[in-house]
């Protein structure tokens, strides 16, 4: 029975699978809610509960409704499908609703401004010629609208936030757009309005008064700002283009023209300009030629002349406005034709793509093409073609187009790119070639980059309407290329990505607009600079243009060589990076003919020397990463060229030149492509050239270094040979460079140190290395910071052969320098990081020589190793003890961070020469509880490198930063303990507790250990065993009690359900416990250290709060000893308002006890009452009115009304002498003795008696409060 069932269920499964893929023969609803508007369940639930409601009684459907079809905005056709589903029951309830509750009430607002706000969201998604067509339409609607138009005209918007919208706005535009369908209606608009009879309406003399009452809203709604402007426009231009409304047309042409020719700086009436221009633009759209002829003078008259006005020259708005309303002009003077000479495109329907007559067709429709001189010749007799008047008018229409695309606003040149090829399209031949001659005309170099990017998309057009032939691709096509390359330096940056990419739209409009045998030619030139730019631009979206017009031409004109493979390699996602387009896509397509030259040419040529210092990096690799396809042309050729551009005046020519040059001479080695002993001769002079020169002063100066050092280093991997004066030369540069203070600088230098020793200096004899080693020990120590750094640096790229013979004077002196300087002056934080990093790069060269592998049973690598265990290890561990800060904050970090990752890689070195030697413990050993490390022989101690002490120390020390406030650094612990446990490489022995570790630290991947949620939960178990727990509560402390609210939250969290935990059967191994005695030990390691002690003391005062540790029964009274004996020290003559804030607080949870150390703390507190500070009398104050209320032991019963009374009614901020008087009162109604307070105020206060008056108090407070911040 089981197995059947199984069966069947698989079989059911199979067959929904093959039904949820069978697109077919699924539902219409199933496809569309798979493919459409997924969210449509939920969208109808919604929709049917406004319409059986008959209301939106929910405001927040509205909102929800919104937010999903907000997220089709780039791809509104996935909602058309449900548009009739969606707008016809929502407009039948606006309109149900109004004629029921009738257009006078208040109430139909109410009702239809929340459908409105889901229909115009659906109008801004999908555009509203999808949505109108689903509005009703019948006659008797019209007075209704404009009813409800005229209640909703006169309500405001409470909120301009879309979010907090209640609907004024979209239900103005949904009623414009209604009335725009009702205008329409094929009757007399007077036979519908039935105001008339109550009106005085006249006839024919003036339009009816429904239309007027239309015409002064939309006039209304044309000075508007938002969207209610350009459908007001669009309702005007239907309602005035009907034909029995020639006097609102009339009126209204009178009424703008009153408006262009009155302009003034008024804002509201920018926009009434802005309206009428849309307007008049959205008329001459629809309505007819015969109507709009007669009104043409006077509309371009103004038109012309507030096209040259400054109010046009400060709006790109209206600029388009008037563009797109001048081509209209011109359309209606030119009449409606399609000319013969037109280029007749390929047809897009797929039947006809697919029939086998397309092929006949094309045949002749080339042939037609082909022979179109004759065509033409044989036209020019027509009288069609020759004898078009065209008005005077055109040419100034099209004078101001071609102008347009010299516009330095985007939008005015693709308006006016559009008009120009409607424009064209009804012109002649000879009179389109002319306009032709005058777009290209904007390609001169004196142009600017709008004349070249309006030029592009006129001539784009051009091509889509057929109006560019063929026979002009000799004049465009060299045009095009250049704009395809288009990049004019201006200053620190360069213009032209605009350009390019619309040189590419033309490309891709071309693909589109021509068939094979024309494009082919065209194709082949086009092809390898759309390439070019597709690999090699700068802007990703020029990459990408380039790309789609390449496949665009492929996919259309088909059987080019390689096409689909190349389409395949440079595709979208590809290209979006610049690195993988120029060290993938580009080496892929250079493979095939006619590409490698064109890419060398433009890398040559344009990007070697570009204005961006990283795209010259980028493009030398590139160049080389070429290198494979023909070494000997780049030998030859392309390096004879690059050499004398090193020493180009221009900088980044030089720059670039030195890096391709040294790219090339170390990709012809690594292709087994020797070069010449003269171009050898050439290279090895390069370097001592440039010094010459002096280009390493002035601008440029830090660039030419780096790239030299790069340069050094690639011809010291190649093995060029270099005479032994360029040798120490270049080994004098290197120097110099490492002593650089930029960090980019030193590093290319450092690096190329390493192959440089590699390549010349390695069989020197035992003087010159020596020379060099102790120059690097002697800058050690340099007063120059920057020297130090890069010697550090340096002495860790040395070579094993350098360092075997001479570790015990390396070794030494870097564990030196790692420390914390005593000159604060000469204190620097990375060159204790760089020291850091070369004396485990030292390690790790040492261990892993020949010298030392060949001989580890014997007993030459024991001082090594031991070195590094005893010596080594403990100047790490020192290092990671470095909080240092300055005025960059906690530039300690950054030695930690070299400390924590040299202890791992320290770890390995000991770990594997334990297993090499086999001196350790067996790997299967465990060392999982405390007990099995006291265990351990003395003699498997002395002969483990890596011991159990060491184990301790580097999983505590690593934990503690685990724990500390920085993301980063507990980020990179939680990685290193990670690997440090799971390494599969290097067991680490003796590591205690390792299986708890191993369950707080697990072996996977994508752990977010900088997340404080994530880690704090875990970490805070290492509290309980002893050997970690110290080290992690001193990290831990700064982040419970840090100034981050957000880490404080967590850790404190953390640490509270930790203690929840606690097992109180067992009181001496409870957490509380073990917490008290490592908190203790914690004040005591780090007595007077601000930056642990104040974090501490607010985490016990956050404990006390939380009734923590004041409940561990004889423990209590021992930890708040030692609480109140580091108080002592800690409050002792501090100014730290932070601090003596916290331990007057613990004072006061301490003296809430009624154990006699309560009494001890009580005295304590009373002595801050009359501290030199007002603030921190008034918070000794507060705590001790607070301990008299919890605590009535520590005074007299009949004492404690006027000791409270005393606690409140004095101003402990005013006079200090006074507050002191007040606490001897105090500390005689608690019964304690003058000497012992005498005692506690001189520990406090050593000037307390010396102060000669209040004034002088003041002023320190004055002094104190301004350096504080308060």
């Amino acid at each position: 029975m089981g197995a059947g069932e199984d069966e069947n269920l698989n079989m059911e499964q199979s067959t929904t699978a093959v039904n949820e893929d069978d697109d077919e023969h699924d539902s219409k609803e199933r496809v569309l809610q798979r493919y459409f508007l997924q969210e449509w369940k939920l969208v109808k639930s919604l929709l049917d509960e406004i319409v059986s409601d008959g209301c939106v009684s929910d405001f927040s459907s509205v909102h929800k409704i919104r937010s999903i079809v907000d997220k089709y905005q780039q791809q509104g056709q996935l909602l058309e499908p449900y548009l009739e589903s969606i707008v016809s029951p929502l407009m039948s309830i606006v309109r149900s609703r109004t004629i029921e509750l009738g257009t006078d009430s208040d109430e139909v607002l109410d009702v239809i401004k929340p459908i409105c706000i889901i229909i115009y969201s659906l109008v801004t998604v999908c555009g509203h010629k999808a949505v109108t067509k689903f509005f009703p339409h019948q006659v008797s609607d019209l007075e209704l609208a404009v009813a409800l138009l005229e209640k909703c005209h006169v309500a405001n918007s409470v909120t301009s936030l879309r979010q907090e919208s209640t609907g004024e706005m979209e239900a103005k535009c949904v009623m414009l757009l209604w009335l725009s369908i009702l205008v329409l209606v094929p009757f007399n608009i007077s036979s519908v309005d039935s105001s008339i009879v109550h009106s005085n309406y006249i006839g024919s003399d003036e339009p009816p008064p429904l239309v007027l009452k239309i015409l002064e809203f939309s006039k209304d709604y044309l000075s508007n700002a938002g969207p209610m402007r350009t459908i007001a426009g669009l309702l005007l231009s239907r309602l005035l283009t009907r034909p029995d409304t020639l006097k609102a047309y009339t009126s209204f042409i009178d009424w703008t023209h009153k408006v262009l020719s009155s302009v003034t700086e008024d804002v509201m009436d920018h926009f009434r300009l802005l309206g009428a221009v849309e307007a008049l633009a959205a008329i001459f759209k629809v309505g007819s030629r015969k109507l709009l002829l007669d009104v043409v003078p006077v509309v371009w008259n103004d038109t012309s002349v507030l096209m040259k006005s400054q109010i046009a020259a400060r709006s790109p708005l209206l600029r388009k406005y008037l563009v797109k309303l001048s081509q209209r002009i011109g359309l209606t003077c030119l009449p409606h034709r399609s000319p013969s000479w037109r280029y007749m495109g390929r047809q897009s329907t797929l039947v006809e793509n697919i029939s086998q007559e397309v092929s006949s067709r094309t045949d002749d429709q080339c042939n037609h093409v082909t022979n179109l001189d004759t065509s033409l010749e044989s036209n020019a007799g027509c009288p069609e073609e020759e004898d078009i008047d065209v008005p005077e008018i055109v040419e100034e229409i099209i004078e101001l187009l071609l102008s347009g695309l010299r516009d330095t606003d985007t939008i005015v040149r693709w308006s006016a790119a559009k008009g120009i090829g409607r424009v064209t399209s009804r012109l002649t031949y000879n009179l389109s070639d002319e306009v032709l001659s005058s777009v290209l005309e904007l390609f001169s170099p004196g142009e600017g980059d709008g004349s070249w990017h309006g030029g592009c998309m006129a001539l784009a057009e051009l091509a889509r309407r057929g109006l560019l032939l063929p026979i002009s691709f000799s004049k465009v096509v060299p045009v095009v290329v250049k704009a395809l390359h288009y990049d004019v330096r201006r200053g620190p940056h360069s213009v032209g990505s605009h350009v390019r990419d619309a040189a590419a739209y033309v490309c891709w409009a071309f693909g589109r607009a021509y068939y094979h045998t024309d494009m082919e030619p065209v194709l082949a030139l086009l092809a390898p600079h759309l390439l070019t730019v597709a690999c090699y631009d700068r802007e990703v979206n020029c990459r990408r243009a380039a790309a789609a017009a390449f496949q665009e031409n492929v996919g259309r004109q088909g059987n080019y060589p390689h096409g689909i493979d190349i389409v395949n390699t440079a595709d979208y996602f590809a290209l979006s990076s610049r690195v993988n387009s120029y060290h993938h896509v580009a080496v892929h397509i250079a493979q095939y003919d006619g590409y490698l030259c064109p890419f060398i040419d433009e890398l040559l040529n344009n990007k070697i020397c570009h204005w961006e210092k990283g795209l010259r990096e980028l493009a030398a690799t590139a160049l080389a990463a070429l290198v494979k396809y023909n070494p000997e042309n780049f030998a030859n050729f392309v390096l004879e060229k690059l050499i004398p551009c090193t020493l180009s005046s221009d900088l980044c020519m030089r720059h670039g030149a030195t890096l391709a040059a040294g790219e090339l001479v170390l990709a012809s080695y690594r292709c087994d492509y020797a070069l010449s002993a003269e171009k050898q001769k050439h290279v090895a002079g390069l370097v001592p050239a440039i010094e010459k020169a002096r280009l390493y002063r002035g601008k440029g100066g830090e660039i030419m270094r780096a790239a030299v050092s790069r340069f050094i280093e690639c011809i010291s991997t190649a093995h060029v040979p270099l005479p032994e004066k360029v040798k120490r030369s270049l080994l004098d540069t290197l120097n110099e460079n490492l002593r650089h203070p930029n960090s980019h600088i030193q590093n290319a230098a450092v690096e190329s140190l390493r192959h440089f020793v590699q390549a010349y200096l390695i069989d020197k004899d035992d003087k010159s290395v020596n020379e060099v080693i102790f120059k690097y020990l002697e800058q050690l120590r340099d007063p120059n910071v920057a020297a130090r750094r890069g010697s550090a640096l340096a002495l860790g790229k040395l070579p094993s052969k350098f360092l075997a013979t001479r570790w015990k004077v390396v070794l030494p002196k870097l564990c030196s320098a790692c420390a914390i300087e005593d000159n604060p002056e000469d204190r620097d934080a990375e060159a204790r990081v760089n020291a850091v990093k070369g004396l485990v790069s030292v390690c790790e060269t040492l261990t892993g020589s020949g010298e030392c592998s060949d001989c580890h049973l014997g007993e030459a690598d024991v001082p090594l190793f031991s070195f590094i265990k005893n010596e080594v290890m403990e100047c790490l561990f020192k290092a990671l003890d470095d909080y240092s800060t300055d005025n960059r904050g906690d530039v300690g970090s950054w030695v930690r961070e070299a400390a924590m990752d040299g202890l791992e890689r320290c770890t390995y070195i000991l770990c594997k020469r334990d297993s090499m030697g086999q001196l350790s413990l067996p790997c299967n050993v465990e060392t999982s509880s405390e007990e099995l490390i006291n265990d351990i022989s003395e003699n498997e101690k002395m002969f483990s490198f890596f011991d159990a002490n060491l184990a301790k120390s580097l999983v505590g020390g690593i934990a503690k930063q685990a724990v500390e406030k920085m993301d980063k650094i507990r980020e990179m612990a939680g990685k290193v303990l990670q690997r440090i446990l799971h390494n599969k490489m290097f067991f680490v022995p003796f590591i205690p507790y390792r299986e708890k570790l191993e369950e707080i630290i697990p072996n996977r991947s994508n752990l977010d250990w900088g997340v404080p949620t994530f880690s704090y939960p875990r970490y805070v178990h290492l509290l309980q065993p002893s050997c970690y727990s110290k080290s992690v509560l001193s990290g831990l402390v700064i982040s419970v009690g840090g100034i981050q609210d957000s880490l404080r939250k967590v850790s404190t969290t953390a640490l509270l359900e930790y203690l929840q935990d606690t097992e109180k059967h067992n009181e001496q191994n409870s957490r509380e416990f073990i917490l008290s005695i490592d908190i203790l030990w914690v004040l005591q390691q780090y007595k007077r250290c601000d930056r642990v002690i104040i974090p501490t003391l607010k985490t016990i005062e956050i404990l006390f709060s939380k009734k923590v540790l004041l409940n561990m029964g004889a423990q209590t009274p021992v930890f708040c000893v030692g609480v109140l004996d580091s108080l002592s020290i800690e409050l002792k003559a501090s100014k730290d308002f932070s601090k003596l804030y916290a331990g007057i607080a613990i004072l006061g949870y301490i003296a809430s006890l009624p154990d006699s150390i309560g009494v001890q703390a009580f005295s304590h507190l009373l002595s801050f009452l009359g501290h030199r500070y007002p603030k921190i009398r008034k918070a000794a104050a507060e705590q001790v009115y607070l301990v008299l209320l919890q605590n009535g032991n520590l005074v007299a019963e009949d004492k404690i009304e006027k000791a409270l009374e005393i606690i409140s009614e004095t101003c402990w901020e005013g006079d200090a002498l006074e507050a002191k008087a007040l606490r001897l009162q105090l500390y005689d109604m608690a019964g304690l003795e003058a000497a012992q307070f005498l005692k506690t105020t001189s520990e406090t206060s050593k000037d307390g008696g010396k102060r000669p008056s209040a004034v002088d108090e003041n002023a320190s407070y004055s002094s104190l409060v301004g350096s504080a911040g308060f």
